[in-house]
């Protein structure tokens, strides 16, 4: 029985969730049944140990030189990253080792090695959000978008942000094996199965914290408590007792982005919350975040997430363990 080859290639300062997000997930598809199984392994340019990001150290199984072939090769991010990009033995062994691969993926900042060998030149690719202007301005013939969990351009793919990385080997576990192995080892993990790949890195839930600003920090709390209510910027201003384009004023210099905008995010991450974790039908869906009709949040839901909502539910529901 042929196994496929997967190298995961680390450096010093590797981030150690980077490289145990992949490898773990392809081994538990093994232990689960995989045929062909996958046979992985941890590469380094000599094949030394490295000192991860965090301190710990992790021994390579192998060096890069010695590997002749791959079916998938994955480059980890971490701090090393840029010092990684500057070594020409190891951009060169990633180049040659790429030209053997069926399919060539980075993690997180990992996108810079493979950016410095030139594989995504022309491409769009993603990156950790917070190394994206770094990665677009260093590499200008690649195509930045920070939004996305993962990017697939062919055969090559980038992930965002450390744990996206399990997003992104989920889904080639589902291309290699199905959707069926790819549900347990989500489950194995305990994780989704499996975040649509223009999902986006951040979110209001996650990132917006409560403005300094008493007449910006009152909006917010109605639009948060009040998804389905009047919100559009002149309501809002009416409300704050401010005019409209003062409110539009405190939104771009608080927040970044004009009412209309904050607005429609929200909704639009609610609406994905209630579709994914609910039965309510989409039209009640709809009515509670906000929007005209199904049909309104469809349109606005496949322009954010790149699916539908009705698809984007029967995704999330594979993660839930079978009855009996």
């Amino acid at each position: 029985m042929t196994s496929r080859q997967v190298v995961v290639v680390a450096y010093e300062g590797a981030e150690l969730v980077d490289i145990a997000s992949v490898t773990t997930a392809f081994d538990l598809a093994n232990r689960l049944g995989a045929v062909p199984p996958y046979e992985v392994a941890l590469a380094t340019l000599d094949g030394g140990a490295l000192r991860c990001e965090t301190g710990l150290m992790l021994h390579a199984q192998t060096a890069l030189r010695l590997v002749d072939r791959v079916d998938t090769l994955v480059v980890s991010g971490g701090r090393g990253h840029t010092a990684a990009a500057a070594d020409a033995e190891l951009v060169r062994q990633v180049r040659r080792l790429a030209g053997t691969a069926r399919r060539v993926a980075s993690v997180c900042t990992g996108a810079t090695v493979l950016a410095s060998a030139g594989l995504l030149d022309g491409l769009r690719a993603t990156t950790h959000w917070w190394y994206a202007d770094e990665l677009a301005t260093a590499y200008p013939s690649v195509k930045v978008d920070a939004a996305p969990i993962y990017v697939r351009e062919g055969n090559v793919s980038t992930s965002g942000g450390v744990t996206a990385s399990l997003d992104l080997t989920l889904a080639f576990i589902e291309e290699d094996h199905g959707s069926e192995l790819a549900r347990w080892v989500a489950m194995g993990m305990v994780t989704y199965l499996q975040r649509p790949g223009n999902q986006a890195q951040m979110s209001v839930f996650t990132t917006a914290r409560r403005p300094d600003h008493a007449t910006l920090r009152a909006v917010m709390d109605h639009v948060t408590a009040h998804p389905d209510d009047d919100l559009t910027t002149e309501s809002l201003a009416l409300r704050a007792g401010v005019s409209a384009r003062q409110l539009s004023r405190l939104f771009n210099d608080h927040l970044g982005e004009p009412p209309a905008a904050v607005v429609r995010r929200f909704r639009l991450e609610l609406a994905a919350r209630l579709v994914a974790s609910t039965d309510l039908p989409l039209s009640q869906v709809a009515k509670r975040c906000g929007f005209s009709s199904a049909e309104a949040l469809r349109q606005a839901f496949a322009a954010r997430y790149g699916v539908s909502p009705r698809s984007f539910r029967q995704t999330q529901s594979r993660a839930a363990a079978p009855s009996g």
